[in-house]
Order: C-alpha cells, then structure tokens, then sequence
C-alpha cells in the first residue's frame, strides 16, 4: 500500500516500532529559553527523597499534625504564559517543540498558555506532551493569526502516532486559510474557533488514525482525507469532505447526513448528556480561575455562541497547585482540607491512591500531568459521590501489576447521580511502551450515571517493556455502574476484553478498537469454546444498551493465520441495540468471522475493506 493514500482511500494502520534515533534522549529546554508562569517556590520534597518540612511524612515522623497547605501559588517551570506583549514567542514555541516533537516516550511535559488578546504571525507546532490553551472565557477572547500545527514530519509522514497534544479554547485565523491537525489519539481539539478550513491529515497525505473534536466551531470545511475515524462532539462545522471507515457526530451543526456505510457517516442530532471539560482562565484582574461548565441534555452546538458560557468558576486558592515530586499523602492531604487539585506538567510518582472522596471535587492536569502508581497500587479512587469532575492527565502503569489503575466508585455503588454526574475527560491510561507495565483492569466505572467523554486507554504495542506477558493487561475498561454514558471511547490492544459492559442502560457513541497485535498464537487469544475475546462485550445479564458508530480492528502480525470470531458480542434481546458497526482485518493480518455474535460477513483477503452491520437486532 503506498505511503500518501489519495483522499478517501483506507490506509492500512501499522505503528512500526519507532527507530532508536527517535527514541534517544533530547536536550533539556534551558530555563533561558522559556518563560514560566512566575518564580518557582521549593518542591514539595527534596531532591535527596527526604520529606521536606511541612510534608505530612515530615510531619507524621515527628507525630506532629500536618500543617495545612495553601491553595493557589505557582503553576512551575512547564507551564508558559504568554500575553501579546511578549517577546519572541515564536522562538519560545520553537524551543518546545524541538524537545517534544519525537520524544513520544519522554518524560518532558508543557502547557503553553495565552492571555486574552491578538497575536500576529504564530505558528505552535505542537509535540509529544504539549498542551496549548487560551485563558478567556471564550475562544474568540484569545486570537491567533497564525496556526496552531500537528503533522508527521518526524515519523516519516505517518501519523498514526501523533499521540498526547492538546489545543483548547483559542480562535484561530489560519495563515493559509486552513490548519493542520494531523493527529492519532489522545489529542483532543476543544473550544476552538477555526476562521477557516481544517485537515486532519498530514501534509503528505499518509496514514492518520484519530481523532476527536468537541465544542468548536470550524466555519471553513474539514477535510479527513485518510484518517480511518473520528469523532466530532457538539460543535458546528461548514461542511465535512470525506469519510474513510467511521465517522461519527453528535450534536454538530452541519454535520452531513447518516447515510452509513457508504459514506461512513453516524450521525445524532444531539448529544444525550454533556458536560464541557473544566478549563482555566483569567478573570478582569488577572488572577487564574478555574470554570466549570454546566451540564446540557439533548445538545448541540457550541456553549460559548452567545457569550459567557453556562456554569460556575473557582478561584486558584481553592486548588492545590500540585508540583512533581509530591507525594500522594500530601495529595490525599489537600483534597481532605477541601482543597481541589492542579497538577502542574510533570510526572508523579504514586506509592498510594490519591482519593477523591468529596462531592464536586475537580482534578485537573495541565500538559498531560503524568500518574504513576508504584508497587502495584491504584493511581487514583473516586467515592460514590456526586459531581467529580477528572480531566487532562494521564495514568501510566508501573512495573509491579495494578489491579486497577482508575476507579470510578467503589464496587457496588448505587446511588443516583444524574442530577450531577462523574465526568472523566481527556483521562488517558498506558501500559507499556515508557517502560515494562502491567495491570489486571486499566478502568473501572462503578458510579452511576458517569460520563466518559474521551479517553485512550492503551496497552502499548511499540516502545519499550512491550511484550505479550511483559506488559499483560487483561482487561481495558469495565463498567459496572448502570446509565453510564460514553462519548469518544478508544480502547487498545488488551489481552482479553477491550471493554466488557456490565451496567443496565449503558450508552456509547463512537468506539474505536484494535486487538493486540502480539498475540502468540490462536490458543493465546481462545476464549473457551469462541475464537478470540471481543472488542466491546456486553454482559450476559445487560437488558437495555445502545451503541453508535463503533469500530474493531485486527492486525496479528505475530500470527497472521489467526481467527476472531466478531468484535462484538452482545445478549440477543430486544433492549440491547446497536447502530452502525464495522470489523477490518488490517492487510489480511488475522480474520474476523463476523462482526457482532454470529452476524455480520466475515472479513477475508488482504483489501482491508470493512465488513458492516448497520442495524442490530
């Protein structure tokens, strides 16, 4: 298959392990090239890992209560604030990304921010871990002339790794007429004004496997041209061009009609439950703020059209502005005083849960705020309580197995929350591929009535400490909880099930899947008497649940001659329904026999052509 599909030509997906150039080390940026949000006061823990004083393991050690922490303060190093009047940000933004462009398993993180008002002649371009975001109230608050730029330079053309990039709340006015948003996924593209058209391929054309976009206005077309899927929430588009195997709206104005398979096209007119992403910004005098948008029923559209969105807002003194190397206690610490959490851009080494225990508590990662949960422990716990708010870091797995690494609800959790749900969104979670991980279940929903409104949940198939049982992880997400809904779901690579559905009245819109690669042989993969565990199965004991526009893949380039017998398995009753379905065999590397249960035509050849369902039952 040739490297640059022309526009609307699946391209077989193949992540080829990256080469050791692009892995190798990249200069640290120096604290001359870069502007922090303000001077950085002493970690929380000294370097030498003795606590520091006023840590609460300081303080347990000399049995003395904790003292109490502050709320507000510094954002640290990473996080670059830039108004207008700043000089040389090109060269600034330059800097980030020569660091970041290929340091995919890197441990730089950076969130580039912009003070409300006009900006000439910009060009972000956006690497590994770099988040770019406007500090208004709404999009058009913060303009760039100017572009705002992922493509695949670095890797040859090929896109399908553009992983771990954000761009949020900004209008953009691009230099061409259109910008480029070549990205794969965990790049989400929020709350943005695009006075112009949109590709989301790279420049070349070559493969691209994304993506997700919410709550934005795009007034030019957008053109996909190879990218295989993506998702489009509660936005309004000028007009979409192509469709490759699935493409999925909901609440988007002038999105095209459904017209699945042929154009790919799952259309919704609206969105059944949404809750915008909290964002930060800067209120008339200056100081941080955190907003938090109101919750929607049967949306569409964007929530900044008229002016200030609907919700509420925090102060920064309200949040523990959390810096790399804290430890958990200390986190545990802040979220018991009442305080919510920032975690700074940084990696955070975790040798307990962090535990949300409090209603309406936000935690909120700026430049994908990495968690990493030690010696087996769970990252982070949520308890059966209304309106959490989880959004923008990333869980990475340790090398000791997790039984779970993100829990939302205890087991067993029952009470009602749809007055103010749980959000989880841009939460990502990784085994492998920084280095050996394991875990039994990566998510696990428990709370009622949650919404999952983007997530990546993904056990490596390139990098280092990757391997069929080097980074075993069974299970991607479980849902337990009943009305859960989830918006954007993409789920990887795992041993067993990708998802497995056990709650009543579950909902998802758009799925994208690709079983694991590695897997030994058929018997590694048998599940009792059926060829392979499914994608996406929902429980034997589920009466009502629905799905839209979802997606499995097969490329067993370990074993080529292996069979999945379907990529969803479901209960076969009239409440359990499911739209628009489709099952590839990437290159003729494995086979699917059907696409749901015993329905659906099997996959043959080395075409990739998707065999669909349109309708089940």
């Amino acid at each position: 298959m040739p490297d640059t599909p022309p526009p609307g030509t699946p391209a077989v997906r193949r992540r080829a392990v990256l080469a050791a150039a692009t892995a190798a080390a990249v200069p640290v940026l120096t604290a001359a090239a870069v502007t922090p949000a303000s001077a950085a006061p002493p970690s929380a823990t000294a370097a030498s890992g003795t606590p520091a004083s006023g840590t609460p393991a300081a303080a347990a050690a000399r049995g003395k209560r904790p003292r109490a922490l502050p709320g507000g303060g510094d954002l640290g190093p990473n996080v670059l604030v830039f108004d207008p009047s700043t000089p040389d940000i090109q060269a600034r933004l330059d800097a980030v990304f020569r660091q970041q462009e290929s340091a995919q398993f890197g441990t730089g993180r950076y969130a580039l921010l912009f003070r409300p008002g006009t900006y000439h002649g910009l060009n972000a371009q956006l690497g590994f871990y770099t988040s770019i975001a406007g500090l208004g109230l709404s999009p058009d608050d913060t303009t760039i002339n100017g572009d705002v730029t992922v493509d695949a330079g670095w890797f040859g053309g090929n896109a399908t790794q553009n992983f771990w990039r954000s761009a949020e709340n900004l209008a953009l006015v691009p230099a061409s007429g259109t910008n480029r948003w070549a990205v794969a996924q965990a790049a989400p593209f929020r709350r943005m004004h695009v006075h112009g058209g949109l590709d989301l391929a790279p420049s070349g054309y070559g493969w691209a496997s994304g993506g997700y976009i919410a709550d934005s206005r795009i007034e030019g077309q957008v053109g996909p041209y190879s990218q295989q899927q993506w998702y489009t929430r509660d936005s309004a588009i000028g007009s979409w061009l192509n469709g490759v195997w699935n493409m999925v709206f909901s609440g988007v104005e002038g999105a095209p009609a459904q017209s699945f398979p042929a154009p790919p096209y799952t259309t919704l007119d609206t969105t059944p439950v949404s809750r915008e992403k909290p964002f930060l910004y800067v209120d008339g005098r200056g100081g941080f703020r955190v907003f938090l948008p109101a919750k929607r029923t049967g949306a569409r559209g964007v929530t900044w059209g008229k002016g200030t969105p609907r919700g509420s807002s925090l102060p920064l003194s309200r949040f523990y502005v959390a810096r790399p190397g804290v430890s958990a206690a200390t986190l545990n610490q802040a979220l018991a005083q009442g305080l919510h959490l920032l975690l700074t851009p940084g990696v955070y080494h975790l040798d307990r849960p962090v535990r949300v225990d409090r209603a309406g508590t936000v935690v909120l990662g700026l430049g994908y705020a990495t968690l990493i949960p030690d010696n087996g422990v769970t990252a982070l716990k949520v308890a059966d309580v209304d309106g959490v708010r989880l959004a923008g870091f990333l869980v990475d797995a340790g090398p000791v197995n997790s039984r779970t690494l993100l829990e939302i609800g205890p087991p067993g959790a029952r009470r009602d929350h749809s007055a103010d749900p749980t959000t989880v969104q841009d939460v990502f979670v990784r085994i492998g591929g920084a280095g050996a991980g394991r875990a039994t279940t990566s998510m696990v929903v428990n709370n009622r009535h949650t919404i999952v409104d983007h997530t990546w949940v993904w056990r490596a198939d390139h990098g280092e400490g990757v391997g069929w049982e080097t980074n075993r992880a069974d299970y991607g997400v479980v849902v337990n909880g009943d009305d859960v809904l989830a918006t954007g779901l993409f789920v990887e690579h795992f041993n067993k099930y990708d998802v497995q559905w056990n709650g009543q009245r579950g909902r998802t819109i758009f799925f994208q899947n690709e079983k694991a690669y590695d897997a030994p042989d058929q018997a590694a993969i048998q599940n009792g008497p059926v060829k392979g565990y499914a994608a996406y199965k929902v429980g034997a004991g589920v009466t009502t649940h629905e799905g839209w526009g979802l997606g499995s893949y097969c490329f067993y380039n370990v074993d080529p001659t292996i069979v999945q017998h379907h990529g969803f398995a479901a209960p076969d009753v009239p409440g359990v329904k499911f739209h628009d379905l489709l099952v590839v065999s990437l290159g003729g590397q494995g086979q699917y026999e059907h696409v749901i249960n015993d329905l659906g035509a099997p996959t043959s050849g080395t075409s990739t052509v998707p065999s669909t369902v349109v309708s089940y039952p």
